[in-house]
């Protein structure tokens, strides 16, 4: 299988997908979030991965039902057994023609095998200044993780 650290997936939002208000459900959004995530870091790591963390979700905007939706996977930071992976989430009417940003967050997964005991992946490595942004953005996010986990560990103690 050829490794790649970016999906896409599209799809129209469906009356399914509806909340109180007559938008998509958040939880709908999160639900695709998390299988076009699994899907970039299983073909990454070509093994079963589980989510670990998903975090700085932010709905910019609502996502109507009947809207084409684009959701962008890409890997920013691999550890030894974690595949950091940003998502952005779009969505437009079928009539136009550019997409608008609704979503973002960033969501971790870490490759396992059967018992569930974590499993080494492969190194993804920047190439572009982009890429290598979005590398420190992960790290920082990271390290942010470990200091609150540190702190709350220290606070329920």
């Amino acid at each position: 299988m050829k490794q790649t650290h970016k999906i896409t997936f599209q799809f129209i939002s469906e009356p399914t997908d509806v909340n109180f208000g007559g938008k998509v459900h958040g939880g709908s959004v999160m639900k695709w979030i998390d299988q076009t995530a699994y899907t970039c870091a299983r073909t990454w790591s070509e093994t079963y991965c589980v989510t670990v963390y998903v975090g700085g979700i932010r709905f910019y905007k609502p996502i109507n039902i009947g809207d084409l939706v684009k959701i962008d996977a890409y890997i920013i930071f691999t550890g030894q057994t974690s595949i950091h992976i940003a998502i952005d989430v779009y969505s437009r009417k079928l009539n136009e023609d550019s997409f608008t940003k609704k979503t973002h967050c960033v969501i971790v997964f870490v490759s396992v095998d059967s018992d569930g005991k974590p499993l080494q992946v492969k190194k993804w490595v920047p190439t572009s200044d982009h890429e290598k942004q979005l590398e420190a953005y992960a790290i920082k996010l990271k390290q942010l993780r470990v200091n609150i986990e540190n702190e709350m560990q220290a606070f329920i103690k």
